[in-house]
């Protein structure tokens, strides 16, 4: 018996920058993993939820998150940042805020983004080699600036994901 086994093909996928928010303390993980969200809706990118697991140890939880996010910015370029939650010794504590219990979450957390340029997303010139060829010399010479320019732009706002999170966070260790 023979199996046939198909190559797919895949856009071309440059790593533009990693960051990560590491806190250790007190937080409200249902708030944090809200803000993240909207704030990567907010800047229209699509989440898609690859993994999510969660484990109790003696230690508290061990939970692993991890989001593939796309953003199409025309239908040559899409932006991706693939972000890795990891949080570990996780429980449940009440604090005193403004005069009430409130029940928090205590633990270490780790968010970590790391963010891609994807190109021919649509595969258009993954047609044949010449074409593939011409790709080259298009991406290399024709686009180069623009090309600059998008690594700028997704670099920034993983930058502004990166200082927003810490702040938010920072906000709320404020007790």
């Amino acid at each position: 018996m023979y199996t046939i086994i198909k190559k797919s093909k895949m856009a071309e996928l440059d790593k533009i920058c990693e960051g990560k928010v590491k806190f250790d303390g007190i937080f409200n993980f249902g708030e944090i993993y809200k803000f993240v969200y909207t704030m990567l809706g907010d800047y229209e990118y699509k989440i898609e939820e690859k993994v999510y697991s969660e484990k109790s140890k003696p230690t508290g939880k061990e939970i692993e998150i991890v989001w593939m996010t796309k953003r199409k910015i025309s239908d040559y370029f899409r932006f991706r940042i693939n972000v890795t939650w990891l949080i570990l010794g996780m429980s449940d504590v009440e604090v005193q805020k403004d005069g009430a219990k409130v029940k928090l979450n205590k633990g270490n957390l780790e968010i970590k983004f790391t963010t891609y340029l994807e190109k021919d997303y649509e595969q258009r010139w993954e047609n044949n080699s010449i074409v593939k060829f011409m790709r080259g010399i298009y991406d290399k010479y024709i686009i180069k600036s623009r090309i600059e320019t998008y690594e700028d732009k997704v670099k920034e706002e993983t930058d502004e994901f990166i200082a927003q999170a810490k702040a938010f966070l920072a906000l709320e260790a404020k007790i």
